[in-house]
Formats: structure tokens, sequence, C-alpha cells
């Protein structure tokens, strides 16, 4: 499954839930699920910078596919996380660098986030590319 596909099909199996606020307790719940990272990894090379929560986001790179995994102390900003994490698990480096995370437009969730979850959010996704560039280049 392309990366592509893979966001539709999480799009489509989010978009069940019609509300969007309720979407949104469900990412989150989603979330609660996780372990969290252990305190070795909450280190400031993964802290996520333009974050106002402490958010962290571990890369590392399998048999050619990203890996990512996350924390914070909010869990609405962990709830946002683990789903790009999600997201972005699985597919190239080359597939994330390219790839922008649409659904949470398409899924209405980008519309009941303030300004600043909207700019820590494109702080998260800058982190995920940056790291996705530098191993595709290896």
């Amino acid at each position: 499954m392309t990366l592509a596909e893979k966001q539709q099909q999480m799009i489509e199996d989010l978009a069940l839930i019609e509300d969007a606020q309720e979407r949104l307790s469900a990412v989150v719940d989603r979330a609660r699920s996780r372990p969290p990272l252990p305190e070795t990894e909450r280190t400031d090379a993964n802290r996520v910078k333009g974050c106002v929560s402490l958010a962290w986001i571990v890369g590392e790179v399998r048999d050619g596919r990203c890996q990512f995994r996350c924390d914070a102390d909010s869990p609405l900003v962990r709830g946002l996380l683990v789903l790009l994490c999600d997201l972005y698990s699985e597919a190239t480096p080359a597939e994330v660098a390219a790839t922008e995370p649409a659904l949470l437009e398409q899924l209405g969730l980008a519309q009941n986030l303030s300004p600043t979850r909207l700019n820590g959010l494109r702080s998260v996704r800058a982190k995920i590319r940056d790291y996705a560039t530098a191993q595709a280049r290896l």
C-alpha cells in the first residue's frame, strides 16, 4: 500500500465518525493505548521545536521503511502526533518527504484546532520531513 493509499484509508476509516469533535476524541483515545517514550528518548534532539506542548518524535529506518514513535505532555497533541506517526510509519523516506498530511483538513480536524496547535503541527510535519529527507540521501 502506498502512503497516498494509506492516507486515504485512514481518512475513510475516521470519516465514519460523523462529528468532527468526536473524530478528534477518537484520535486522542487511540493514542492512550500507546506506550510513552522512555525518558532516554525524551531528548532535546527528539523534541519538536515550535510546539508549545512538550512533544518528541523518534524516527528510524528498518528495511528501507520509516518508523516513527512519539510522545507529548498534552493528550490532544499526543493524539495528533500518533495520527501523523501512524500515517508516515512503514513508508519509504522519499514518500514521507513528498507527502503532505491532507487528512487533518479532509477530516475537519484542523478547523477545531487553535492557531498555536496548527503551528505546532507544522513543526511536527517539518521534523518528520527533515528526518525522511536526511534518510533518503543516505
